[in-house]
C-alpha cells in the first residue's frame, strides 16, 4: 500500500504560523519501526484530531512530541524552536501541555489544590504545597476562575480523586487553563466518560481553545464527536500520516476507508 508523499520543504524554516512542526520524525526500538517519516504542521489556534486504528502509533506520536521518548529520526519543532532534544520540562517551559489517557491528577489532593499548584508555577512560584490556599492568593484567584470555566466550582473542596471520571478530565481542562501551554496534547479525553458528559466536555475543549487562543492536537475514539469539533484531521495507519485533510475530505479518502474503516477503497 503506498501513502501520500508530502511535498518537500524548500526552507529550513517552518511554515509561517505553525505552532507544531513535525518533519520525517522516526522511532525505532529493538529494530522495529514504531513511527517513519511523520511529517505534519499544525497551524497556530487550530485544533486538530489525530485518528487511527488501536497500534496505528497515536500514543507514541504525542509521547515524542511531548519529549516522553526520543525519536531516532526528524526533528520537531514549537513554535519555530527545534525541541526534538530538549526535556519534558523544558517543552512545558516552552508552551507544551499535555493529558494522558488516564487521569494524571494528584487524587489525594482537592481539585481546588491540583489547579492552584498549576497556576502558582504559571504565576512564576512554585510547586510547594506548604502554604495553604487562600483566596487573597493570587494563585488561588486564578485556580478558582479556571474551576468556574469548567463548571468545577462545587467540587472545589473534594479529593480529586474522589470525584467521577468525567470530572477529572474537567480538572485537567482546568489545570491547563492555568498553565502558560499554548500548545496542548489531549490523549482521548472522551475515554471512560458517561455519555451525558461528553458534550459538556467538548465544550470545554473549544472554550479552552477559545480562552487562550492556544492550538490543540487530540486522540479521540469517538469520530462523531471530534469531527463536529477539529479544524483539520491526521490519520495515522502503521507508524505513519497517510492523510491530513478538513473532517469532510478525510471521511471521503478511499485511501482512509480503506485502511481506517475497513471498506474497499
Amino acid at each position: 500500500m503506498s501513502t501520500p508523499v508530502p511535498s518537500e520543504r524548500t526552507s529550513d524554516n517552518p511554515p509561517r504560523g505553525a505552532a507544531l512542526t513535525v518533519e520525517k520524525l522516526g522511532l525505532q526500538i529493538g529494530g522495529a519501526t514504531i513511527l517513519k517519516d511523520v511529517d505534519i504542521d499544525v497551524s497556530a489556534g487550530s485544533i486538530v484530531g489525530v485518528i487511527g486504528p488501536n497500534g496505528a502509533g497515536k500514543t507514541t506520536f504525542f509521547n515524542v512530541v511531548s519529549g516522553l521518548m526520543k525519536p531516532t529520526a526528524g526533528r520537531l519543532l514549537v513554535d519555530g524552536h527545534d525541541v526534538t532534544k530538549t526535556s519534558v520540562p523544558a517543552r512545558a517551559r516552552a508552551g507544551l501541555g499535555r493529558t494522558f489517557q488516564t487521569s494524571s491528577n494528584f487524587p489525594r489532593l482537592s481539585v481546588l489544590e491540583n489547579v492552584r499548584l498549576a497556576a502558582q508555577v504559571s504565576l512564576g512560584g512554585s510547586t510547594s504545597l506548604l502554604r495553604f490556599p487562600k483566596r487573597s492568593d493570587a494563585a488561588t484567584e486564578l485556580a478558582l476562575d479556571k474551576l468556574a470555566a469548567v463548571g468545577l466550582t462545587h467540587m472545589q473542596n473534594s479529593a480529586a480523586g474522589d470525584i467521577s471520571h468525567g470530572d477529572k478530565r474537567k480538572l485537567e481542562i482546568a489545570v491547563l487553563l492555568a498553565t502558560d501551554a499554548n500548545l496542548v496534547l489531549l490523549d482521548e479525553p472522551m475515554a471512560g466518560v458517561a455519555s451525558g458528559d461528553v458534550k459538556g466536555l467538548v465544550e470545554n475543549i473549544r472554550e479552552m481553545q477559545h480562552q487562550k487562543g492556544c492550538t490543540v492536537l487530540m486522540v479521540e475514539h469517538h469520530i462523531d464527536v471530534l469531527m463536529d469539533l477539529v479544524d483539520k484531521v491526521a490519520v495515522m495507519y502503521f507508524g505513519s500520516i497517510i492523510a491530513y485533510d478538513t473532517p469532510q475530505n478525510v471521511m471521503d479518502n478511499p485511501l482512509v476507508q480503506k485502511a481506517y474503516l475497513g471498506t474497499a477503497a
